[in-house]
């Protein structure tokens, strides 16, 4: 069977598989043979600075945000342009050397460790902005390229690019994960806003999956490759290029933020809100806990109850009119304290506290680690699931508040945890599966926006069905048959 784990596997065993990786250091003779043969076609393509053995580089490039312990590559290469992450390749498939994929490092399912050892491509050098198309709401990056950088580039064009997860990722990165973020119920997520993506595979082979140079708006031709690749987590090719969606800045932005009297209120007025077909950009839900981490953290005195921070974008004349409707909403489902924020200032401090929970969470419990799970579920299923959890983390004494994209069903317990107690450890373990199986009960997903990666592998397979996961199997076998691409990630080993 492809699908390896099943249920009924010990909750230990996995635990372990979830936090743990084999560090495989060079030293492993045989693998540092085929290393040092390989070294100088390394150098001879990138150069001498652009290989490096360090140990601090290679422990950079083997962890991200997640709790999965660094698991280093054996050496790290920075290629320059697509050639040269091409001929790297052809290196290493040659030498049967294992290839991850780093953006930025800011993905929080492990999906950069190198489990089994190999060779890091490190893409930040290839931080071009290409072909930027403003008649055509269109824009090509290289993968060194941060949402932050692109925005900054386009400042004077009238022109943006809404996904934002938050971290200042790279853009290339956020399509190998499919991320998304706060602006998704209005904008999309990254699947929406690709346009065509330039890949290499594990043999050197540079494709481009809508075709060479096309950026249409919509096509029906063919296989839809480029979204095979959004959401592949660096196991089926490295993003060198991808052509984004970009949006036209609106004239007028309006944000708020409003309290209830309960979780259910908060989740009944935001479906009313989309029910009455309002635009509305970002509509972010804060339980008490997490609202009053926000509080101390950054200085503010909100209400410390269920809260939604809310962002409307258009005309002058219709954000008023979204104003107005999502006022009577709101109102009539107990919400009150509302603070609006119109200049730039204010609402820009208004979301900086929305996108500081992280850190507001980690503040709780100084010294500890902050972990968060993504689950998604459909909208009213929302309000029983977050209920759920709550009391969840309530009767395992653990420190979990609550924080979520509700306009998409998407929500994230920020879980703050000692790294150096293992008894606590495999308590938020067993609550993030628990929280997972609750959200595919409630025909949902163990993952909105953050990815498999290490994490989640078995419960992919609980959510997709063997017959599916024995498809993305034979997909992976076909585009990488030696199994070089991002080993481990997404899809369980086989089972011999």
């Amino acid at each position: 069977m492809v699908f390896g784990l099943t249920r009924s596997r010990p909750l230990v065993s996995y635990w372990r598989c979830f936090l743990q990786c084999r560090n495989i250091q060079s030293g492993n003779t045989a693998r540092a043979a085929v290393l040092d043969s390989a070294l100088p076609a390394f150098r001879s393509i990138c150069g001498e600075d652009g290989v490096s053995l360090g140990k601090a580089v290679r422990e950079q490039h083997g962890k991200d945000e997640s709790v999965h312990r660094c698991c280093p590559p054996d050496l790290v290469v920075f290629p320059r342009c697509v050639e040269e992450v091409s001929a790297l390749a052809k290196v290493c498939q040659k030498h049967q050397l294992l290839i991850i994929p780093f953006g930025t490092g800011t993905g929080l399912e492990g999906g950069v460790g190198a489990v089994e050892g190999g060779v890091c491509f490190s893409l930040r050098n290839m931080d071009q902005i290409l072909d930027l198309h403003q008649e055509d709401f269109d824009v090509t990056v290289e993968p060194g390229v941060t949402r932050k950088a692109l925005n900054a580039y386009l400042r004077d064009t009238g022109l943006w690019f809404p996904v934002d997860p938050g971290a200042d990722a790279s853009l290339c990165g956020m399509a190998a994960t499919s991320a998304s973020g706060t602006n998704a119920v209005r904008y999309g997520t990254m699947r929406e806003n690709v346009v065509n993506l330039e890949v290499v595979l594990a043999d050197g082979t540079i494709i481009h999956t809508a075709g060479k140079g096309r950026r249409p708006r919509k096509s029906s031709a063919g296989y839809n490759l480029t979204n095979l690749f959004v959401g592949s987590e660096g196991t089926l090719g490295i993003i060198t290029k991808t052509t984004l969606r970009l949006f036209g800045i609106p004239e007028a932005m309006v944000s708020a933020v409003c309290s209830f009297p309960s979780i259910q209120a908060a989740v009944d007025s935001t479906v009313q809100i989309l029910q009455a077909g309002v635009p509305i950009a970002r509509i972010e839900f804060l339980d008490d806990v997490m609202i009053d981490a926000c509080n101390r953290f950054s200085s503010l005195s909100y209400p410390v109850t269920p809260t939604l921070f809310l962002e409307f974008h258009g005309s002058e004349r219709s954000v008023e009119e979204q104003v107005n409707t999502t006022a009577d909403i709101t109102q009539s489902n107990g919400g009150a304290d509302f603070q609006w924020a119109q200049d730039t200032e204010t609402r820009n401090r208004l979301w900086k506290a929305r996108h500081d929970a992280w850190y507001a969470a980690q503040a709780l419990r100084p010294g500890c680690k902050a972990y968060a799970t993504d689950v998604c579920v459909p909208l009213s299923q929302l309000p029983q699931i977050i209920v759920d959890t709550k009391k969840d983390l309530i009767e395992n004494k653990l420190t979990g508040p609550i924080a979520g994209h509700v306009g998409d069903g998407n929500f994230h317990c920020v879980m703050v945890v000692d790294p150096t107690n293992p008894e606590e450890l495999h308590r938020v373990h067993l609550f993030s599966e628990r929280l997972a199986r609750r959200a595919l009960a409630m025909d949902g997903t163990c993952t909105g926006e953050h990815g498999v990666g290490l994490g989640k592998r078995v419960l992919l397979c609980e959510e997709m069905g063997p017959m599916t996961i024995q498809l993305m199997q034979g997909l992976k076998d076909t585009l990488d048959p030696n199994n070089l691409m991002n080993p481990g990630k997404i899809l369980l080993p086989r089972q011999l």
